[in-house]
């Protein structure tokens, strides 16, 4: 079977799509919970600023300078957790430092409302607001450090979160997306091969209620359906072979003894053309009866066998060069030893042989027909006849079909090479005219997706 690349499977970009959903969906929710935790944070430390400054200015209405001194250096001595740290300066009415954790006063720092943020001399970054009072002015700060810090935190457990999440999906997702593709598999396998062995494994697929389940039922169903009509119109092209190959060949039985006592010779020359045309018919009918047989079974793998195909094209080369003196032809082979491949090897033969003989046939006395075997398998026979019209390329391999100057007076009926070409396709390979500017080569090799023969 043809094996999907993994990156062109339809379950491998549903897998890469959901992980790609989970990382924007991750990196949206962090954004999110940033973005509001960040609004928290400044509300509340804005808030704490403001309540600080309320609780110190209530101080100094009541005890002036000295309590406010005394009420900042209480506030100091606590110990607040790291980055969230208050920071105090009360200045006098000349500038002069009362108290505080401020080594002095902040040059960018005004009297204002609202708390701002700002960046301290020793690099702490805090949220501040100036207070100004009859006998000076008062510095109040907190630390946002510890808030950037949890910031970060939770951005780590996001990040952290947010890989487990796209993990757990590719996981999952790889493990589902198998048995789909598994199922899938199993209907291609059946489209291609319809062997019992496959229909059998496809009817294990059929009790699923999804989708894919149905896919399977259907395609059960019309594959059955097909093999039971291939084996129908098998059975009627043998019955029809039959009754028409006997009545034929009785009818030549007759001729023949009619033969024997023939009157004069113009009688019998009658009846000798009449039996060869007969003979040509039950040919001619063999031979679409075989086509017929090789289409139904193309891609079929029951009745094949491996075979040595360096050994048979061995005998049949050693055949054709006594065939080859006798009509005073040149006839070469380069066959590769040990190349072994599944078929029937009779039919096999019949496809070498049909192109020999197409060669040798209109080859004309004194040239060469050349025979040669390689790894893949692929067969190549060549010949430096006339070659074939380019017009003629594309359809030589129709039935009833001859190229251009080939009137049948050669004996053929236009169904040589139409036989081999459904002999090699029943075997997974293909028959391609190559182009060339001498005679004709013909060359067997496996089949490409887009129909193409690979050499």
């Amino acid at each position: 079977m043809t094996q999907v690349r993994l990156f062109d499977s339809i379950f491998t970009r549903l897998v890469a799509w959901s992980i790609a959903v989970c990382i924007v969906v991750v990196l949206v929710l962090g954004a999110l919970v940033g973005a509001k935790f960040e609004q928290l944070s400044t509300a509340t430390q804005e808030a704490a600023v403001n309540a600080d400054v309320a609780t110190l200015a209530e101080a100094y209405r009541a005890n002036g300078v000295t309590g406010l001194g005394r009420r900042i250096n209480e506030r100091l001595a606590f110990s607040a957790p790291a980055g969230a740290a208050p920071h105090y300066l009360l200045v006098d009415a000349d500038g002069a430092t009362v108290t505080g954790n401020v080594p002095a006063w902040p040059e960018a720092m005004e009297i204002g409302e609202e708390p701002t943020p700002m960046v301290l001399s020793d690099g702490t970054r805090v949220y501040a607001r100036a207070l100004m009072l009859a006998e000076g002015k008062l510095f109040v700060a907190r630390e946002s450090s510890l808030d950037e810090m949890i910031l970060n935190e939770i951005g780590f457990a996001f990040v952290a979160g947010g890989l487990f999440v796209v993990f757990a999906v590719g996981v999952a997702g790889r493990i589902t997306t198998a048995r789909l593709s598994r199922r899938v598999d199993h209907i291609i396998e059946a489209f291609q091969n319809p062997d019992e062995r496959r229909l059998e494994r496809l009817s294990k697929d059929r009790k699923a209620e999804d989708e894919i389940g149905e896919l399977t039922r259907r395609t059960s169903e019309t594959l059955t359906r097909l093999n039971h009509l291939v084996d129908s119109q098998r059975e009627t092209t043998d019955l029809i072979a039959h009754e028409m190959r006997t009545p034929l060949m009785h009818l030549d039985s007759r001729i023949l003894k009619s033969l024997k006592t023939a009157p004069d010779d113009t009688t019998a020359q009658g009846l000798s053309e009449a039996r060869a045309d007969i003979r040509g018919v039950i040919t001619m009918l063999e031979s679409l009866l075989d086509i017929s047989h090789s289409e139904a079974h193309r891609g079929d793998p029951r009745g094949l066998h491996p075979v040595d195909l360096s050994d048979l094209l061995q005998h049949v080369a050693e055949i054709y060069e006594a065939s080859a003196e006798e009509t005073g032809h040149h006839f070469e082979w380069d066959i590769a030893p040990n190349i072994t491949f599944p078929g029937e090897e009779m039919q096999l033969t019949r496809l070498v042989t049909n192109l020999l003989d197409n060669a040798f046939k209109y080859v004309p006395t004194g040239g060469t027909v050349i025979l040669s075997l390689a790894e893949g398998p692929e067969i190549t026979v060549s010949d430096t006849g006339p070659g074939i019209p380019p017009e003629d390329r594309d359809a030589i391999f129709d039935r009833f079909r001859r190229a251009k100057g080939n009137d049948g007076s050669s004996g053929g009926s236009g169904l040589g090479l139409a036989l081999a070409r459904a002999i090699a396709r029943r075997h997974g390979l293909d028959i391609r005219l190559k182009p060339t500017l001498r005679g004709a080569t013909f060359i067997v090799g496996r089949e490409k997706e887009n129909g193409e023969n690979v050499s």
